[in-house]
């Protein structure tokens, strides 16, 4: 079986070829940059871009099956893939494409849907909250040792890149398709809680102040665009009522626990010191 993985050098990327190979997959890993790919041996390691679907028309020949991250022209993507014969599709998209009225849901699923009319087999993989993304707090950590953040109550269940890629890999691999694997990690934490949990991950006292909306906007305003204030904002406030759930996903397809926010902040302690 020969796998043609996009966004191979990403945060999930890089990790769903790791996977690959160890259950000795063929793997094919599309890239802009293969000098500086860093990708293992063994891996055939191309140039292209979602964004220019052109580039990729040669990169589907011989492949059974395609893991998809969500970027670029998706529909001309799938109609390549389609052309050529792949014969299943695992789409990387987010658990928010199940949120009525999100943008960012909105976006992936629309992609969802064109691969789900494509007439090729499909799994959708949807991470929830990404441990990655406290990395924000890193500078902040390394300088002060302080987190300053709004909704301290919003819980939120944030998951490991590897497991994402775990299952997706697994997807990539298995005999069944049409299945929706919406994934977390194994505890819903306020965002003191994160906070301590990155605290002992790392094996250093981290600090939690709460901030207003207000003064967290006023505090990041320099840092990120309006938009994704304003829907940062809402989503912890809807989470504040509506905790984010902690769902069996990992443990069901790849047979043991996720991993936890103190073992990501483990893998993670250069980035915090």
């Amino acid at each position: 079986m020969k796998i043609f993985v996009t966004g191979a050098t990403g945060t999930v990327g890089r990790h769903v070829v790791d996977k690959l190979l160890a259950q000795r997959a063929e793997v094919r890993a599309l890239t802009r940059r293969p000098e500086t790919a860093g990708l293992p041996s063994g891996v055939e390691v191309v140039a292209g871009d979602l964004e220019n679907p052109e580039t990729l028309a040669d990169h589907f020949e011989g492949i059974d099956r395609l893991y998809l991250v969500v970027a670029g022209e998706t529909q001309k993507v799938v109609e390549l893939a389609k052309r050529a014969g792949v014969t299943r599709i695992v789409l990387l998209s987010s658990a928010s494409a199940a949120f009525e009225g999100d943008p960012t849901g909105g976006f992936h699923r629309a992609a969802e849907v064109v691969v789900e009319n494509s007439g090729i087999g499909w799994t959708h993989v949807r991470p929830g909250m990404f441990a990655g993304n406290l990395s924000d707090w890193a500078e902040a950590i390394r300088a002060e040792g302080v987190v300053r953040a709004p909704y301290d109550a919003a819980r939120q269940a944030p998951v490991h890149e590897v497991d994402v890629a775990e299952v997706a890999a697994a997807a990539l691999l298995a005999a069944d398709e049409g299945k929706i694997y919406t994934v977390t990690g194994p505890e819903s934490l306020t965002k003191s809680e994160q906070v301590r949990a990155l605290g002992e991950g790392i094996g250093r006292e981290i600090r939690f102040e709460e901030l207003t909306p207000d003064q967290w906007r006023a505090h990041v305003k320099d840092q990120m665009p309006e938009f994704v204030i304003d829907w940062l904002l809402g989503l912890w406030a809807k989470t504040v009522d509506n905790p984010e759930q902690v769902l069996p996903t990992v443990d069901q397809v790849v047979g043991r626990p996720a991993r936890t926010l103190r073992e990501w902040a483990a893998d993670h302690r250069d980035e915090f010191s």
